[in-house]
């Protein structure tokens, strides 16, 4: 298969342990798989590598594979070839194969999002369907990145997720502890060891740059600000706003919104 340029395809499989593709001189466009359920091989340089729900793999052009089904398995995985002209975003790796294991469900489900728009944009071929096939395949790329850069217990990159997803909800420890199937005591001491901050800290520190941003940007008051991000406690959001920031809510809106202001004024 030979793509040319602003074109790709994509697809959904699951196929039977009969299934095998077998390139001896690779192809002129990337490939990127990832599995769904069930498992499949990837043969590369004489090494196999078995694919497992969670795995992504991605192969450069022109690089030899041999890919099938696990015999007695079913294999599950949804694919994309694209064409070269997306290294433009220097997201692409030097490394003919890159490998990785998404342990994460959250992430794991946003991968396969990102997928499920490939392959509708692709299939629809609407208005910029192309533009929108290469967001999301940056969007996979991206992911794989910051998954090869920081390399962090997926149980804390869940509970990270989930605070993100909760910020102005009641957290409470022990839900967070039982949805990554940890005891209380010892999330608390693997999430500080792996982040330098306790759960709570990292929640309140959330919720404060956050608060920054709306306070800067929004034109909204400090008490709006304050049950926005979830705070239920005016006093307890202007304590931790000055841990985070060094300053009080209303010493922060003074000095940036001043500084927009005087920026603005400038400009026009």
């Amino acid at each position: 298969m030979t793509l040319h340029t602003n074109q790709l395809i994509a697809g959904h499989f699951i196929e039977p342990d009969t299934y095998w593709v077998k390139r001896p001189h690779g192809q002129n466009d990337w490939l990127v798989m990832f599995t769904l359920e069930g498992a499949g091989f990837v043969y590369h340089q004489g090494v196999e590598r078995v694919c497992t729900k969670g795995d992504i793999i991605l192969l450069a052009p022109g690089t030899p594979h041999h890919y099938g089904t696990v015999k007695h398995h079913t294999w599950q995985f949804v694919w994309t070839h694209f064409p070269n002209m997306l290294t433009e975003t220097s997201l692409l790796p030097q490394e003919d194969q890159v490998f990785l294991t998404i342990e994460n469900e959250s992430l794991q489900e946003r991968i396969y999002q990102a997928f499920s728009r490939i392959l509708a944009d692709s299939r629809e071929r609407g208005e910029y369907w192309f533009e929108l096939c290469c967001n999301a395949i940056r969007e996979i790329l991206l992911l794989m990145a910051q998954k090869t850069i920081h390399k962090m217990d997926p149980r804390i990159e869940e509970v990270l997720h989930l605070l993100s997803q909760m910020m102005r909800e009641d957290i409470r420890i022990e839900e967070l502890a039982q949805t990554v199937g940890l005891s209380p005591s010892r999330l608390s001491h693997l999430f500080k060891e792996s982040t330098g901050l306790s759960i709570i800290d990292t929640l309140n520190r959330m919720r404060i740059q956050q608060a920054a941003l709306m306070l800067s940007y929004t034109g909204r008051s400090a008490s709006e600000v304050c049950y926005d991000v979830g705070f239920q406690n005016y006093n307890h959001f202007t304590n931790q706003f000055r841990k985070w920031q060094g300053m009080t809510p209303s010493m922060f809106m003074k000095e940036h919104r001043t500084t927009d202001a005087t920026s603005s004024a400038a400009k026009s």
